[in-house]
């Protein structure tokens, strides 16, 4: 099985329409490990909806927690403990997209975090980018992460807005490659997630 995790410089960065992308392009399973802020939705119920293809699968959530919040907070405001033995690969034959939550460093209890969960798995790292202030020194504090634990980076989505000074240097400084971009569009749909998928075929 090859697994592709999807993380991002931090939250709110684009990673569901990535993954959302992916998953078409790839005609691959959707697995979301840890969902927060369930009281709203779900990702694993929106990327459901803009996914095309009949050959993917979604495979439920080892936590599902109802407080858009930190999962180790989150967890804890419900009385339990994310435990990272209890977060178990899901069966499959098939390419699987893996969808963080938050940032890398993002707790899932007291000692672990989510760049625990890539580690254990041994996945593909896809970082989504997204253009702010501050958006170099997080991206390249979050290259700096997956490279000290030796993890494999497939490369660097931008995700928003494109700004080509940000994303020179934090390819030219990184050494990664560049996977894509996706716009900002004013409205996300199948079609769009369709023709973005596309551009990403060749990951295949």
């Amino acid at each position: 099985m090859r697994k592709i995790f999807i993380t991002g410089i931090g939250t709110d960065v684009g990673k569901t329409v990535v993954s959302s992308v992916l998953v078409e392009a790839l005609k691959a399973d959707y697995w979301k490990p840890i969902q927060t802020g369930s009281f709203f939705s779900t990702d694993t119920a929106q990327v459901l909806k803009l996914v095309a293809n009949s050959e993917s699968k979604f495979h439920p959530e080892s936590y599902v927690l109802k407080e858009y919040m930190s999962p180790h907070v989150a967890a804890e405001l419900e009385g339990i403990e994310i435990s990272l033995d209890k977060i178990i690969l899901p069966e499959t034959n098939n390419t699987l997209i893996i969808e963080g939550a938050g940032g890398l460093l993002v707790p899932l209890n007291r000692k672990e975090f989510m760049i625990d969960i890539i580690q254990k798995f041994d996945a593909e790292v896809v970082l989504v980018v997204q253009n702010y202030l501050g958006s170099i020194n997080h991206s390249l504090l979050s290259i700096e992460a997956l490279k000290n634990r030796g993890l494999n980076i497939l490369g660097i989505i931008f995700n928003g807005p494109p700004h080509k000074l940000s994303e020179d240097i934090i390819i030219d400084t990184s050494g990664l490659k560049l996977l894509g971009h996706i716009n900002k569009e004013n409205e996300i749909n199948k079609d769009i997630i369709s023709m973005y998928s596309k551009e990403f075929e060749y990951l295949k």
